[in-house]
């Protein structure tokens, strides 16, 4: 397949290391490549960078000589053991570079690795990666960034050439948070239809006529979507489809009919309990949403 070419401008040349080069780290190389950007990498095995050597990529023998020879280093590492294991090896004294960390990984993960790279002088960036290799390589990958601001400022014109860059938050963190609840988000659902179907499987329900209805009522929750938010932030909770002892009566059948199943009773005893709490102030005619006030 041939490497995409851009119509960005060249920005003031950023100086690019990448330390990883698996599949992403390898789209990421051949991207910045063609898009004029002096390149240099490292992997722990060596002849993983052959192909990117071959395409102009320098190889560096260490870690701490790729991040010295850029203005911005990319980690595109496995997972942030290797990023916490790759920033342990740095020497101090690299104020005017910048540190990005392309991982999913949770919020403590994050705020350790930028105390990893500020404590020895760099600027830190992490980044949430919602996207594969195809997509960076076609400048097309969408990421979260969060962390220092001058820095993503700095390099957004960068940043951009792998895919429109979204600075989420201050807080190294932050971006991490974003990412893992959206995988979290997710779960929840793909899990909740998992759970329905098995339920309707076991009962002898015809599973297409009752995807069609589960379609319906997956497709009730993502409507509402802006209206959750609007209470979360107004701290209003008005009923909508049933109060909350209405709920608490259908979150007990639930618990009841779900009760040894495969995937378990989906954290339903804790919104019990929730509820229950809630009633016992008196809020019986408030809506789901006060779970969470």
């Amino acid at each position: 397949m041939p490497l995409m070419t851009t119509t960005l401008p060249m920005t003031t040349a950023d100086r690019i290391a990448v330390i990883g080069t698996g599949a992403i780290g390898t789209a990421i190389t051949h991207r910045l490549l063609t898009t004029g950007h002096p390149v240099t990498v490292w992997n722990r095995t060596p002849d993983r960078t052959t192909t990117l050597t071959a395409a102009g990529a320098h190889r560096a023998a260490t870690p701490a000589e790729a991040v010295t020879s850029a203005t911005l280093t990319l980690l595109t590492l496995t997972d942030y053991t290797a990023v916490h294991q790759v920033l342990d090896t740095l020497p101090p004294g690299l104020d005017g570079h910048t540190i990005a960390a392309l991982c999913t990984g949770t919020p403590d993960d994050a705020r350790t690795a930028a105390h990893q790279a500020t404590h020895r002088g760099a600027r830190y960036l992490d980044a949430g990666v919602q996207a594969g290799p195809d997509a960076f390589t076609t400048g097309t990958a969408t990421v979260l960034y969060s962390g220092d601001r001058t820095a993503f400022d700095q390099h957004t014109e960068t940043l951009a050439r792998l895919g429109p860059p979204r600075f989420v938050g201050d807080t190294p963190h932050a971006a991490a948070v974003w990412d893992l609840t959206l995988f979290g988000l997710w779960y929840d659902a793909h899990l909740g239809l998992l759970r329905a179907l098995d339920t309707a499987r076991t009962a002898g329900i015809d599973l297409d006529e009752f995807a069609a209805t589960a379609t319906t009522q997956l497709g009730h929750v993502v409507t509402a979507v802006p209206a959750t938010v609007s209470e979360l932030r107004t701290g209003h909770h008005p009923p909508g489809p049933a109060t909350l002892p209405e709920h608490l009566t259908v979150v007990r059948q639930l618990l009841t009919m779900r009760a040894g199943t495969t995937l378990g009773d989906g954290g339903l005893p804790a919104v019990a309990a929730r509820i229950e709490a809630l009633l016992a102030q008196g809020r019986h005619q408030q809506g789901l949403t006060a779970t969470i006030d």
